[in-house]
């Protein structure tokens, strides 16, 4: 038996809650003042009022990120932000004055840090950096390297757009870095589709060739089917967006996108052992929104199972322990 509603419900839930917490980051206001008077420079960050928000949640995605700033875009009304560690936001406005602010209080060129290994983390659909803190947290503490998390608007746009912000992310990072990765979900998918572009992009293969290793964690290497279920509902792409449509009744046209990474990688999948949580709209073993089949991709070094729900994979002890093992050790 079937049971669709109450994934209607869930998926309106999820996005009820993204939508009012967003709302709550649009009640910004820019600084009255964009930029001190040239003496005034070391001022800045005095005559500035940093103004707490969440970090980024569906309408936000990351483009630059230096010394624990980062430049973000707003999908929905066009603006560009500068938040700090902390998520407080320092700048507002467009994306060039948030470059020069960032200019301003950043103290030391990207060029002269030293040579070091970067971990990117990318969260999935419908969800944010946030998702990713706890695995963050066990990388810091157990791997010495950077460890940074990209945030983009899953919802809004196709997976194509959110590689290009990706790109551009990485980009701006310092030339010295090694980089790995660990995706969640539809992230990993973002992440297949930036190794084509760069793949395909023969004059400047440069930060691809500092691409180190990857880890996958529920990836829906295949497609999914619970997009291909739901993609039939109106109401689903306008709550799950364009990108869930690919991983759906577009994926086999979008699949042609997507490469294999050229670099060292494994995939984690998650199984639900309990049968009275198993969702209706899968016919085999899953982790109630990825089925195990469709996490797997030739070519990975190993391909592990462990019994936890798709949600819950970056907080499994187990995992991290895998994705530490595996990208630090």
């Amino acid at each position: 038996m079937r049971f669709p509603a109450a994934l209607i419900l869930i998926l309106f839930a999820k996005c009820l809650d993204s939508t009012l917490q967003c709302a709550a980051e649009e009640v910004e206001t820019p600084p009255k003042r964009f930029l001190a008077d040239r003496k005034e420079k070391e001022q800045l960050r005095k005559w500035v009022i940093p103004i707490p928000t969440f970090g980024g949640l569906q309408v936000w995605t990351d483009f630059i990120y230096r010394q624990g700033y980062r430049i973000q875009y707003n999908t929905v009304t066009g603006n560009w932000r500068l938040l700090d560690g902390n998520d407080r936001r320092w700048m507002w406005g467009t994306r060039a004055q948030c470059e020069a602010f960032l200019n301003k209080v950043s103290k030391r060129s990207q060029s002269k840090l030293s040579p070091q290994h970067c971990i990117v983390l990318v969260h999935g659909l419908m969800r944010t950096k946030h998702s990713m803190t706890p695995l963050k947290k066990v990388l810091q503490k157990k791997c010495d390297c950077e460890v940074v998390s990209f945030s983009y608007a899953s919802t809004r746009g196709k997976i194509g757009a959110h590689a290009a912000a990706l790109r551009e992310f990485l980009k701006n990072l310092p030339e010295t870095w090694t980089l790995s990765f660990v995706g969640h979900s539809m992230g990993n998918i973002v992440i297949r589709h930036l190794i084509a572009d760069l793949q395909s992009d023969q004059d400047n293969n440069e930060l691809l060739s500092r691409c180190q290793r990857m880890v996958m964690l529920g990836p829906p290497n295949q497609g999914a089917a619970i997009a291909r279920q739901l993609s039939s509902l109106g109401m689903f792409e306008w709550i799950a967006g364009e990108g869930a449509m690919e991983l759906g009744p577009g994926w086999d046209e979008f699949s042609e996108s997507l490469a294999i990474p050229p670099f060292p990688f494994s995939i984690i999948a998650g199984q639900v052992e309990n049968k009275v949580i198993q969702n209706p709209l899968l016919d085999n073993a899953s982790d109630f929104v990825v089925e195990v089949d469709e996490a797997r991709l030739e070519g990975s070094k190993s391909f592990v199972v462990v019994p936890a729900l798709h949600s819950f994979l970056m907080k499994d002890t187990q995992v991290q322990e895998f994705v530490v093992d595996f990208l630090c050790h």
